[in-house]
């Protein structure tokens, strides 16, 4: 394994990145493919299919908690937590074409204001170009949001998309709205960690497979936690 940690953004948050992070990616996909096909996504905007994964699923609920077990040691110093406790994790797949999306998902998001959740992102089968961009809202200068700044964030948000709604397709690069302030290529059995409460979007190339198949389509692993105090 392979770790870096890159400080993004005016706010300086860590993003750490550890590359070779099982050793045979294929095999965590193979997993996935054993429970597939995956359901469509209630109540989320996530723009595709999602298996989560529970515990009866014993050799998919064995890849995450020795993910998190490999990845304790990295978000002990990236994140400076004492401890974490498994929050969810699902095999994901996009499989919503660009024309497809709803507002919402043309735009970047975070995942909560909860400064204690983490976000880890194992790729599996990635198609070339694709990644996670994470950005600063120009009028606001927020990057992470929080309880304190959710709400001055939701207001402009929605003024902004009275003025000018987003184009069709998913976020790429920066606009007029929000400025892209890092990316992170996605490369097979890559594992990015990061704080849920930053705003990102997935980099998705317009040319990809959108198959709900994890055979065919972008799949990754998605794992959240929730960090304890040191």
């Amino acid at each position: 394994m392979k770790p870096q940690l890159q400080r993004i953004g005016t706010s300086q948050s860590p993003v750490v990145i550890v590359d070779n992070f099982t050793g045979d990616a294929e095999a965590v996909a193979r997993i996935a493919d054993s429970l597939a096909p995956f359901p469509p996504i209630k109540g989320n905007y996530y723009p595709g299919v999602r298996r989560m994964i529970g515990e009866a699923d014993r050799q998919a609920f064995s890849y995450v908690m020795n993910a998190c077990e490999r990845a304790g040691p990295f978000i002990g110093g990236g994140f400076g937590v004492g401890g974490f406790d498994l929050h969810e994790a699902s095999f994901s797949v996009v499989t919503m074409r660009p024309d497809q999306l709803q507002e919402v998902q043309r735009r970047p998001h975070f995942d909560s204001s909860d400064q204690n959740l983490l976000a880890l992102l194992h790729y599996l089968r990635v198609p070339p170009e694709s990644g996670t961009a994470f950005y600063r809202h120009r009028s606001t200068g927020i990057e992470r949001i929080t309880n304190g700044n959710l709400n001055r964030f939701l207001e402009a948000s929605e003024r902004e998309l009275e003025i000018h709604p987003p184009g069709l397709g998913y976020m790429a690069g920066s606009d007029d709205f929000f400025e892209q302030i890092a990316h992170i290529e996605a490369v097979p059995d890559r594992l990015i960690m990061y704080h849920g409460s930053l705003l990102h979007s997935g980099v998705i190339p317009a040319g990809m497979n959108f198959s709900a198949h994890p055979q065919q389509g972008r799949l990754t692993a998605n794992l959240f936690v929730i960090g304890r105090s040191a």
